[in-house]
């Protein structure tokens, strides 16, 4: 029941957002050199790695630094602040979904470096399910960059901070997932791009 949702849903999205779709590549493109879209390999299901789809919100010439973004990071484009504030970028992971590699509700993918800092016993229960576009923690966590800004040492606030607080939303998340709870969970995120959710 899971994975058909997450087929006719993205499939629906795909369907229903592709002139918007086709815009946001475009404006990427007019906006900076590089390419429309950013590819970067995550851990997914058992272990396993994937590339991620996001719309670029960097300069090409920047992505090669930090591994987390703070609010104020130089690297972001003009357009790419807009896009990242509104959750935009994420919108290309539709096809993520539908190719099976991610799911619409699960744990956020992580890169490989802060994957294994997790506890054996906690990453073996989190990659157990598909990586997720949204979950528990990504709506607490909705002005993450924010928060990353305001610290004089971003990359040690989300390790020593942040990721332990998101391994317990995943471990929850996992723990307890169902099909209500899923719904559930995508009206939340609804809600929070709507502005009616401040975490």
């Amino acid at each position: 029941m899971k994975r058909a949702l997450d087929v006719a849903v993205s499939l629906l999205a795909l369907a229903l957002l592709w002139p918007l779709l086709l815009a946001l590549a475009l404006a990427v493109r007019l906006d900076s050199p590089g390419p429309a879209l950013f590819r970067q390999e995550r851990v997914g299901l058992r272990g396993q790695p994937f590339r991620i789809h996001k719309f670029r919100t960097m300069r090409a010439a920047g992505e090669g630094g930090p591994l987390v973004t703070a609010a104020s990071d130089a690297r972001i484009t003009r357009l790419g602040r807009v896009l990242r504030r509104h959750k935009l970028d994420e919108l290309p992971q539709l096809l993520d979904v539908l190719r099976g590699r991610m799911s619409l509700v699960g744990p956020r993918p992580e890169v490989a470096r802060y994957m294994d800092l997790y506890p054996a016993e906690a990453r073996s229960i989190i990659l157990s399910v598909r990586p997720g576009l949204t979950d528990p923690a990504s709506i607490a966590f909705r002005h993450e960059e924010e928060l990353l800004a305001a610290s004089p040492e971003p990359e040690r606030t989300y390790i020593d901070t942040i990721m332990p607080l998101k391994q317990r939303y995943y471990l929850d998340y996992v723990r307890t997932q169902s099909l209500r709870g899923d719904l559930a969970i995508l009206l939340r995120t609804a809600a929070a791009l709507l502005g009616g959710v401040r975490a």
